[in-house]
């Protein structure tokens, strides 16, 4: 399993990654793993805004169903439309191609609150 170091994660199993003013978000390798084969993935529109913590979408598997968090807050500025077609890149590529959404980050101070890969991985148990 891989926590990319330069990434910021949430609880909720969701990464952060910083590109100057804005935050690639998707759901972490762990969580993918735990979700099995993904089937379908429910994600916002441009320019919806959301607080840390809000739900921003949904994601469906074979094995469940899960809302997403926003780990960050801000503006929707882009959306990985691929994911539409094949959602499945979220379980073969979750910190690269498989990114759900890009905001402008609304905080930066929003990112302190999440965990580094250490503390990630002391969550998850590994």
């Amino acid at each position: 399993m891989s926590i990319p170091e330069n990434l910021k994660y949430s609880e909720d199993h969701e990464w952060a990654r910083l590109d100057g003013d804005f935050v690639y978000i998707g759901i972490t390798d762990y969580a993918q793993g735990e979700l099995g084969d993904v089937v379908y993935v429910d994600l916002p529109s441009t320019g919806d805004t959301f607080g840390p913590g809000d739900v921003f979408g949904s994601i469906e598997a074979v094995k469940a169903a899960s809302d997403l968090y926003c780990p960050v807050g801000g503006e929707v500025v882009e959306v990985n439309e691929d994911l539409a077609d094949t959602p499945e890149t979220i379980n073969s590529d979750p910190y690269g191609a498989g990114w759900m959404v890009k905001l402008k980050l609304a905080d930066p101070s929003d990112l302190d609150n999440l965990l580094d890969a250490k503390g990630y991985e002391a969550h998850i148990g590994e």
